[in-house]
C-alpha cells in the first residue's frame, strides 16, 4: 500500500486556517499525499488579510511541472490563483494534458472582504478555466460575480440551481453552488446544490453555530479532490467532503485560536 497523490495550486495563509495549509491538512485527513504549487504569499490571521505578495506566473508553472513530472498526480485542486495570468496558465496546463481531474475553487474575495484576485480574474475564470474543470465550487458571492447577477437577487434553492446551470453552460462538468445557511429553509440548516450529467443533488446539513469557520471553502474543495484521487465518483466525493467539513466545524466549535474567525478541526483533534 502507498498513498495516492493530489496537488493543490493555491496561496499561503500565514494564520494556517485556509489556503495551502488547509489543503494539505485536508489531503492528510483523507490519507492522500499532498503536493503544492504556491501562487501567493498572504499576511493574514483570523481577523483578515493584511498583505498579498504574488508569485510570478512562470514560477507557479515551474512548481506544477516539477510535481507532475515526478509524481502520478491523481487529482488537482485550485484555490487562490490571485491574478488572471495564473488562471490562464493553469488552464493551459490542463489543456496540455498535464493536470488530471480538476476541482476549481474560484477564490475572489476573502470572508473579511479583502480582494484576492486582480482585475480580469472573473473573465479569466469564465473564459479559460471553468470550461475545463471537472467541478467548480463557488460560494454565493463568487457565483454572483462569475454569473453577473446581483447577490441580493439570490433568495432560494431554485436560484442556486439556475446558477449551477450557468456554470454547466460555461463548460464545467459539475457545479457545486454553496448557499450555506443563507438560503436554507430554516436557520438550522446549510444547503448546497450539485448539478452534473446525472442531474441535480441537493445537499443539506445541520448548521454548526461557531465562529471557527475560516477555510471551509478551501477544505471542501480539497476534500473533493482527495476523494477523486482515491477513485470515488463525483457525487460521492462531494457528499464525503461536505460531511468532512461539517465534522471539522463541529470539532472546532469551541476553539479559541485567534480573535476572529478561527480554523476548523481538519485532523479530528477534538475527538482525541
Amino acid at each position: 500500500m502507498q498513498p495516492v497523490v493530489a496537488l493543490t495550486i493555491a496561496g499561503s495563509d500565514s494564520g494556517g486556517g485556509a489556503g495551502i495549509q488547509a489543503d494539505l491538512r485536508t489531503f492528510s485527513a483523507f490519507g492522500v499525499h499532498g503536493t503544492a504549487a504556491l501562487t501567493a504569499v498572504t499576511a493574514q490571521n483570523t481577523l483578515g488579510v493584511a498583505a498579498v505578495h504574488l508569485v510570478p506566473v512562470d514560477v507557479v508553472e515551474a512548481q506544477v511541472r516539477s510535481v507532475v513530472e515526478d509524481f502520478n498526480v491523481a487529482a488537482v485542486k485550485t484555490g487562490m490563483l490571485a491574478q488572471p495570468t495564473t488562471v490562464e496558465r493553469v488552464a493551459n496546463l490542463k489543456r496540455a494534458g498535464l493536470l488530471g481531474p480538476l476541482v476549481v475553487d474560484p477564490v475572489l474575495v476573502s470572508t473579511s472582504g479583502h480582494v484576492l484576485m486582480s482585475d480580469g480574474g472573473v473573465a479569466a475564470y469564465r473564459d479559460a478555466l471553468i470550461p475545463l474543470c471537472d467541478l467548480v465550487t463557488p460560494n454565493l458571492r463568487e457565483a454572483a460575480l462569475l454569473c453577473d447577477v446581483a447577490l441580493g437577487d439570490l433568495q432560494s434553492i431554485e436560484d442556486l440551481v439556475e446558477l449551477a446551470g450557468l456554470f454547466r453552460a460555461l463548460g464545467a462538468r459539475y457545479a457545486l453552488v454553496k448557499g450555506g445557511h443563507a438560503l436554507a429553509h430554516d436557520s438550522n440548516h446549510a444547503s448546497d446544490v450539485l448539478l452534473g450529467p446525472e442531474g441535480l443533488v441537493i445537499l443539506d446539513s445541520p448548521r454548526v453555530a461557531t465562529n471557527n469557520d475560516h477555510g471551509t471553502g478551501c477544505s471542501l474543495a480539497s476534500a473533493v479532490a482527495a476523494g477523486l484521487a482515491l477513485g470515488r465518483e463525483m457525487t460521492d466525493a462531494v457528499r464525503d467532503a461536505k460531511a468532512f467539513v461539517n465534522a471539522a466545524l463541529e470539532g472546532a466549535r469551541e476553539w479559541r485560536l485567534g480573535r476572529g474567525h478561527g480554523p476548523i478541526d481538519h485532523l479530528g483533534w477534538a475527538s482525541e
